[in-house]
């Protein structure tokens, strides 16, 4: 098991003091930084100064590409399976 690793993350001009393993810390830095990034975004473009509303947009966008993600992994499954049954099918044809 290893050792906890604290570390602190600015997001919002806020800091986040965390205690994550290791293994995290390039992840949680990428994504404070990409939410930094994006909140930068939406202030500048839309004239947002509330920061819960800004924040608000970031998890919006964020959360609706894992589920477009997920939508679109959902329909890629179907076709293959689909694929799959017409070649089971054509198999199955040759040797019957």
């Amino acid at each position: 098991m290893s050792e906890k690793l604290k570390i602190k993350l600015t997001i919002a001009d806020r800091i986040y003091p965390l205690t994550i393993d290791p293994v995290q810390e390039e992840g949680l830095r990428k994504a404070a930084k990409n939410i930094e990034q994006l909140a930068k975004k939406f202030e500048s473009s839309y004239a947002v100064r509330d920061k819960q509303d800004v924040l608000a947009m970031c998890a919006l966008q964020f959360a609706s590409k894992i589920e477009q993600k997920g939508i679109d992994q959902s329909e890629d499954t179907k076709a293959s399976i689909e694929r799959l049954k017409v070649l089971d099918d054509m198999v199955n044809d040759k040797l019957g």
